[in-house]
Order: C-alpha cells, then sequence, then structure tokens
C-alpha cells in the first residue's frame, strides 16, 4: 500500500509518496539491499582476525607471560600505574600478573574465533568491548591526544556488532534457519 500525503501542502490532492510495497519506505532494493545485509562483515573479520592474532602473539611470546622484565605485563602494568584510569583494575592485575595476562590472551582468543565463525555474536563482540574497555582504562588511558590510543577505538568498533550481531555468513545465522525449519515442521 503506498503512502501518500500532500507535499508542499499547497494541494488538497493526495499524492503516492512511494510505492514500495515493503515493511519499510524507502528501504535499498537491489545490490543497495545486498551491501547493507553485509555491511558489518568487514568489521567482524577484521577484529576476529586482530584478536585472534592479538591472543596468539600473547601466547606464543616469552616475554609477556614472564613475571617481570621487557615486554611483560607486570612490566606494562607497572609503567602504566600512575597515569591508569582505573588504577585498582591495574593493582587487581598485578597481584597476578602471568594469570591475567593468560586471561587476556585465551579471551581474545576465544572473542576472535567466536568472531570469526559467527558464534554468539553478540556475547562475543560484547566481550571484545570488556576487553577494550579494560585496556583503554589501564593501558592506553595516558594517550594524549586520545586518539593516539588504540583501544577506544577498538571499544567504538565492538559496539556494532554488540547491537546487530553476525547476520549473514554466520553460524548464528545457520541455528537461526535451523530453528525457523524445526519451527515451520511443528507449527505448518
Amino acid at each position: 500500500m503506498p503512502l501518500t500525503g500532500r507535499p508542499g501542502g499547497d494541494s488538497g490532492a493526495s499524492k503516492a509518496v512511494s510505492s514500495f510495497q515493503g515493511p519499510v519506505a524507502g528501504a535499498p532494493v537491489g545490490l543497495r539491499a545486498t551491501a547493507s545485509r553485509y555491511a558489518l562483515l568487514p568489521l567482524r573479520l577484521f577484529l576476529g582476525i586482530t584478536f585472534v592474532y592479538a591472543g596468539i602473539d600473547k601466547l606464543t611470546d616469552s616475554a609477556f607471560l614472564t613475571g617481570s622484565g621487557p615486554g611483560s605485563l607486570s612490566g606494562t602494568l607497572d609503567s602504566v600505574h600512575d597515569t591508569a584510569a582505573a588504577t585498582w583494575m591495574v593493582d587487581l592485575a598485578q597481584h597476578s600478573p602471568e594469570g591475567f595476562g593468560l586471561a587476556i590472551a585465551c579471551g581474545e582468543l576465544a572473542v576472535g574465533l567466536a568472531t570469526l565463525l559467527g558464534l554468539w555474536s553478540r556475547l562475543a563482540a560484547a566481550g571484545g568491548a570488556l576487553i577494550s574497555f579494560c585496556l583503554w582504562m589501564t593501558v592506553s588511558w595516558a594517550s594524549d591526544p586520545y586518539y593516539y590510543g588504540n583501544d577506544l577505538p577498538y571499544l567504538m568498533a565492538w559496539l556494532p556488532l554488540v547491537m546487530a550481531g553476525s547476520p549473514m555468513l554466520s553460524v548464528d545465522a545457520l541455528l537461526a534457519v535451523r530453528r525457523r525449519r524445526r519451527g515451520q515442521q511443528i507449527f505448518g
């Protein structure tokens, strides 16, 4: 059913504003519709690959998980303690830097793999946003100007995936199709 209105308000005659029959007048069709459905895929791939790489890099770096020294998480925590926005987080991590380093690395790896697969997409994106938020509040808080720090842009990049999930080319999409099919067989 076309939407009608009085453009300009000068005429009493109704004119059709759109002949689109879909749920939203003016919604993209054709190539634009396809592009909009796949719009989050490049972001998902970038974040997934980056977090998998970051997790593997931390797990294979001989210095990162050591108790102290250059390149270790403990050394990084010592250097950012006084400039962090949330010094209590740094204090908490300093109780067991090896354990926190392992947790960060495994968390990044799990978030990255789930994001690439599109498995529990919103939960994975929320985990990525949480990791990025914690790193921003501790490690990159003192970046001046703020846009030199990389954790805040990562936090913002996770938010569209938290809101939209992974509707295309994902395990979540396959599971949704499967649930719909089973529902059709049960109720149809």
